[in-house]
């Protein structure tokens, strides 16, 4: 069963905060590291899935095709996922999200 879409902001801004936590914490070379970003992008990329395209429109920088092909990606292809494309998405990638996110949350408040 699906979560609604009203969910799915805080899904994403909680998974962001989560990498955030991960990345202060240790280096994405350490398996348990690498594996918990992995999993809170896959969790990204499931949500964004559910996200309606107005929504993803009110962020147009914001490549949410890529992020759910991510997501793809690392399901059914994980043992293809390269540290460095998981450590430079948490390092760079990610923080523009959580800020994005937190501005489409602010909106839908209003």
């Amino acid at each position: 069963m699906s979560r609604h879409e009203h969910a799915r902001l805080p899904d994403i801004a909680s998974a962001c905060a989560a990498i955030a936590r991960y990345v202060d914490r240790g280096d994405v070379e350490d398996d348990i590291v690498f594996d918990a970003i992995r999993i809170r992008l896959l969790e990204i990329g499931e949500a964004v899935k559910d996200l309606e395209p107005e929504v993803l429109a009110a962020e147009p920088a914001i490549p949410w095709r890529e992020i759910a092909r991510m997501r793809d990606q690392i399901a059914h292809r994980y043992f293809d996922t390269a540290h460095a494309i998981v450590h430079a998405t948490a390092r760079h990638d990610i923080p523009r999200l959580a800020a994005a996110t937190q501005r489409l949350l602010a909106a839908s408040a209003d």
